[in-house]
């Protein structure tokens, strides 16, 4: 027979096991509703896109599909101070709940009941206001108030403690169409919320509670009291000092709204419209000098005449990237057309491309700086180049001509190395220049008979701080980079020299003393108006003109560009790069110590002339009879090759050097030699007439 006590035992543990079951089966219910009715976590997911910086600042920002500002933002990128502030006032068990904290529904609910149905605390963990957040709902019931808490544990279940938390500060309302903690940082105070003061974190625990009624632009009272409150409450838990409590208490609480930044807006459009999947898009500016450029360039649109704008382009020249780009005196400013990108418009460069054609004619040994060329009325088949002021200088070295942008030597030096040939060595820097239609390259374009970006240009003039080598501008608001320049645009030793005469340029009048080499231009008609300055780094393209191409009298680079470029430069606080050393091998000779053939210069026309007829003889005209030449690569490696250059003489020529011929003949007249060692050295050339020319040079290693 079965005892009472066994019976009960039994009974027990009848009734224990099916309370486990029961309770088994609820949760295997509840888990079952939990995968068929899951939180619409998905909503977060339609956030602001944004543009940053190189550093990872924010540039420019564009409302979500929904019409609200919600940026995305991390816990490592909001004040810890702020993050600790909210949940000690909003759940101070946040981080040991389940979602749901009975503690705080035990609380609210004697609270309610002593105080006559009163509200005096809610009981709403962040958890349950982001089951809110993702799931809103217009009633206010005990009905709603059970859903919260369901998604809430339903929550708990799929995320940490540190996502729950990120998913309020993104979501969070902080007035108007602001949502989550960055956008109200910035709206609010102008400044992401990485650093906040104890004033700024208090109002923004505040005010999602009750984000239109204390929205600080329209209730500003209301948003004072509600971060007194929450000052006070911090004060009387003993978490910050009275002190403290009281010094925040008096700062002012913010009575306007600021705009999101707004910084590089052609270039972050352009960025956002060819990378549509991108939430986040990573530029290669700089935001601090893109701000500075910006500021300058409003500041020069009250300066400049009615519908004229700017464009500015600053480059790393030894990367390509480029760290500013202003495409005009801003993009909301219609009047002038602000709207339009002109750092990417094609327009006439002017005299901006002369140094490119005195570049080909080093390398063609058709000159040396201090070369004398007429600078006098000319007529090319037609074509009478006139200067800018419309006077002549006479003759003038070649260094004169180019800093002094005449016109007349430029063109005398472009029929000398052909226009065709400079469209190609062009084309080697990126650039491709836009003809007119139906037209042929001719003499023109080297005074700007043809069209080019802003761009384009600081491109080209990239090669002048890379032994000749340009570099492709890139800024990271294209997908596809640009292919890789791989053939320089002049040799190594004209590119110096060229660079060498523009650093020589005097700087406008009342411009800041920074020692940069620039070139200016100015289109026909008063059109367009161009500077390009370059340091041993850094290159700035400046263009200042009208939209609509009209003509703007008075307009010039020197007079208008020019000024702007050197306060550009000294805005952008780039540290100072010197200038590269003269390449080894490359002697500067004075005047006097030029060769008979680079002295004066002639034309092709003259040259050619001579050498058909037999009357001129081969010559050196690099390196100079004497010269003392250094070749050392810098290390322990073999020498460098020495350039030889020749004039005159009829091909193929054959090089001699101490009395040993290389194998080859060739028709070039410029050469290359690699000495075995240091040491003195005699090259000859004899051409295929046997007409010959020899100097005595001495190479160094060091």
């Amino acid at each position: 027979m079965v005892s009472r006590r066994t019976r009960l035992w039994r009974m027990a543990a009848a009734g224990l096991g099916g309370l486990v079951l029961i309770g088994g089966g609820a949760l295997f219910a509840l888990d079952r509703a939990d995968r068929a009715y899951p939180p619409p976590l998905d909503v977060a997911a339609d956030l602001s896109r944004e543009v940053v910086d190189r550093n990872g600042n924010l540039l420019r920002a564009y409302t979500a599909e929904s019409g609200v500002w919600r940026l995305p933002v991390t816990l490592d990128a909001v004040d810890p101070d702020y993050i600790n502030m909210l949940i000690a006032y909003e759940d101070r068990r946040f981080r040991s709940h389940s979602g749901v904290d009975p503690l705080a529904i035990g609380r609210a609910a004697v609270q309610l009941l002593l105080n006559g149905g009163r509200i005096v605390s809610g009981a709403s963990t962040i958890t349950m206001q982001v089951a809110r957040l993702i799931e809103p709902r217009a009633e206010r019931s005990l009905t709603a108030k059970l859903r919260q808490m369901l998604r809430a544990l339903q929550i708990e279940r799929r995320l940490s403690k540190s996502e729950i938390l990120s998913l309020y500060l993104t979501l969070a309302p902080y007035g108007g169409n602001l949502e989550g903690v960055r956008a109200a940082s910035l709206a609010w105070f102008g400044r992401e919320p990485k650093k906040l003061t104890l004033s700024q974190s208090a109002l923004l625990v505040a005010l999602p509670q009750s984000p239109e009624a204390r929205r600080p632009d329209r209730q500003h009272a209301e948003a004072l009291q509600a971060r007194n409150r929450v000052l006070a409450r911090m004060g009387a838990a003993g978490l910050i000092p009275d002190s403290e409590i009281a010094r925040a208490a008096a700062t002012k609480v913010p009575t306007r709204r600021l705009g999101m930044p707004d910084l590089a807006a052609h270039t972050a459009d352009l960025a956002i419209r060819t990378q549509p999947d991108t939430a986040s898009i990573k530029l290669t500016l700089d935001g601090d000098i893109q701000a500075r450029l910006e500021d300058l360039a409003i500041e020069t649109a009250g300066r400049l005449g009615q519908k004229q704008s700017l464009a500015m382009v600053l480059a790393d020249g030894k990367t390509g990237e480029v760290l500013a780009s202003v495409g005009s005196t801003g993009h909301l400013d219609a009047a002038r057309a602000g709207a339009i990108d002109m750092s990417r418009a094609v327009r006439s460069p002017g005299s901006a491309l002369k140094p490119f054609i005195y570049g080909l004619a080093f390398e063609d040994a058709l000159i040396a700086p201090e070369t004398l060329i007429d600078d006098t009325p000319a007529d090319f088949s037609g074509y009478r180049p006139r200067n800018f002021d419309r006077g002549y200088m006479g003759e003038v070295s070649i260094r004169e001509a180019l800093q002094f942008s005449l016109n007349v030597p430029a063109v005398r030096l472009l029929e000398a190395v052909g226009p065709q040939r400079l469209l190609a060595r062009l084309r080697r820097g990126g650039t491709q220049l836009e003809l007119p239609p139906g037209g042929a390259p001719g003499l023109a374009i080297g005074l700007g008979g043809a069209g080019v970006s802003l761009r384009g240009l600081v491109q080209l003039y990239t090669g002048f701080v890379n032994n000749g080598m340009a570099r492709a501008l890139s800024d990271g608001s294209e997908t596809v980079s640009p292919r890789p320049l791989d053939q320089p645009v002049m040799a190594a030793e004209a590119n110096w020299q060229v660079a060498d005469i523009l650093s020589g340029v005097s700087a406008p009048q009342g411009a800041p003393r920074i020692a940069i080499a620039y070139k200016t231009g100015t289109s026909y008609g008063y059109r367009d108006a161009w500077a390009i300055g370059f340091d041993g780094r850094h290159v700035l393209g400046v263009w200042v003109g009208r939209p609509d191409a009209s003509p703007v009298p008075g307009l010039s680079g020197i007079e208008t560009a020019a000024p702007l470029l050197f306060e550009a430069f000294a805005r952008a606080g780039l540290e100072r790069v010197e200038f590269p050393a003269a390449p080894p091998g490359l002697v500067v000779q004075s005047r006097g110590g030029l060769p008979f053939a680079l002295r004066k210069f002639k034309g092709r026309d003259a040259v050619a002339s001579t050498v058909a007829d037999g009357s001129l003889p081969p010559q050196i005209v690099y390196p100079p009879q004497g010269a003392r030449v250094s070749l050392g690569s810098g290390g322990s490696g073999p020498l460098m090759p020495l350039v030889i250059k020749l004039q005159g003489g009829a091909g193929p020529y054959r090089l001699i050097a101490n009395g040993q011929a290389l194998p080859k003949p060739t028709r070039r007249r410029v050469l290359n030699w690699v000495p075995d060692s240091p040491g003195a050295s005699t090259l000859t050339v004899m051409d295929a007439e046997g007409r010959a020319a020899s100097v005595s040079v001495f190479i160094d290693g060091n």
